[in-house]
């Protein structure tokens, strides 16, 4: 008797499932949109009324793209699915907002070893709230199954953003000018970078669980871990149209030091003093239970600040008093002086942090 033919669901692939996790999606979907995306979900490509873009001058777009790498692996770990999706919106539309762009949409991809259509929309659903904290619209995406590369419950996920800023109006290294003063914004944590070393640190170095209850944390380590990133781009344009702003700075993988040295012209350099602000318990915790030296601390984690404004000296008042009525902790943290030739760096850091 002959062998029956072979099938995509055979090789692994549930077109069904997949199908399932679509309609569950879409309720989350149509929470995030703008009055310029056109359509529903379901089409090949998602759509967007470029006419809206007539108001400016000179638009200018603005694209990002980024994931959120081995945080999954803590959600996988967790089974709790609908807080990863926040992280990614927050590493791609907060890049868009550096530049001073406003985000108007993103795409997401999701691949997973096996489609579980309960847990694709519990992603979904933290895209789509991730959306709608950044004011933009969740437009369209794709979730591939990956059976025999990736193990049934393994998962990755990816975005990409587009933003508009007026030509005019592009905000970086070319504003900024001696004496503007470097305002640091408060992180909600690790937010999505620097999960390799914590995991090696926490899990194989010290052998904690996800389920420990660490005291100077006031729950459990799983749920500091989960911590959704924060999202910074309407507070970052509230500031650019309430007061003068020259550049953001997005502090992800590379640290403060690193990422803000990107905005920081040639012949000057940004002077940020730790002692300014306490980092949460968290990164004294990893730096504790690795033998981490400040540092490698300091060029892998936020270390509790998650984005950084420089504005002018005279801007400094109107910038927190923003921040502050928009429920963000934030504080001056340094300036911007001359870069002498003894000065190799772009970014100086001083100080101890405050205990």
């Amino acid at each position: 008797m002959p062998e029956s033919g072979s099938t995509y669901a055979a090789a692994g692939v549930d077109i069904e499932a997949g199908d399932r996790a679509v309609e569950l999606m879409k309720e989350w979907v149509k929470k995030a949109s703008r009055p310029e995306v056109v359509g529903g979900l379901g089409g090949f490509a998602g759509l967007f009324d470029a006419s809206a873009l007539a108001r400016y001058q000179r638009p200018l777009l603005a694209s990002a793209t980024d994931g959120v790498g081995t945080k999954v692996d803590i959600a996988r770990r967790m089974g709790v699915y609908d807080t990863i999706g926040r992280d990614l919106v927050g590493m791609v539309v907060d890049d868009l907002v550096v530049c001073g762009a406003e985000p108007l949409f993103m795409t997401d991809y999701i691949c997973v070893g096996k489609v579980y259509p309960e847990r694709v929309a519990a992603i979904v659903k933290g895209i789509a709230e991730g959306c709608t904290l950044a004011g933009c619209a969740l437009v369209g995406g794709e979730t591939a199954e990956h059976p025999g590369l990736l193990g049934a419950d393994d998962f990755d996920v990816a975005g990409a953003g587009t933003g508009v800023v007026e030509a005019d109006r592009v905000l970086g290294a070319d504003r900024i000018r001696t004496g503007d003063a470097v305002i640091a914004m408060a992180s909600s944590g690790l937010h999505s970078n620097g999960y390799s070393l914590v995991r090696h640190v926490l899990f194989d170095r010290a052998g904690w669980a996800l389920d420990r209850e660490v005291p100077e944390l006031g729950r459990t380590l799983g749920e500091e871990l989960l911590e959704p990133t924060r999202i910074y781009s309407l507070d970052c344009l509230a500031l650019t149209r309430t007061t003068e702003v020259h550049a953001f700075s997005h502090i992800t993988g590379g640290g403060l030091a690193n990422n803000l040295a990107r905005v920081i012209p040639e012949g000057l350099r940004a002077v940020v003093d730790r002692s300014t602000w306490a980092p949460g318990a968290i990164f004294e915790l990893v730096g504790q239970a690795g033998s981490v030296e400040r540092l490698e601390l300091e060029k892998t984690l936020n270390m509790g600040v998650g984005m950084m404004a420089v504005v002018p000296a005279d801007s400094v008042d109107v910038a927190l008093t923003t921040l502050a009525d928009r429920g963000v902790d934030a504080w001056v943290s340094g300036e911007i002086t001359e870069r002498t030739a003894g000065d190799a760096e772009a970014v100086t850091l001083t100080g101890d942090h405050v205990s």
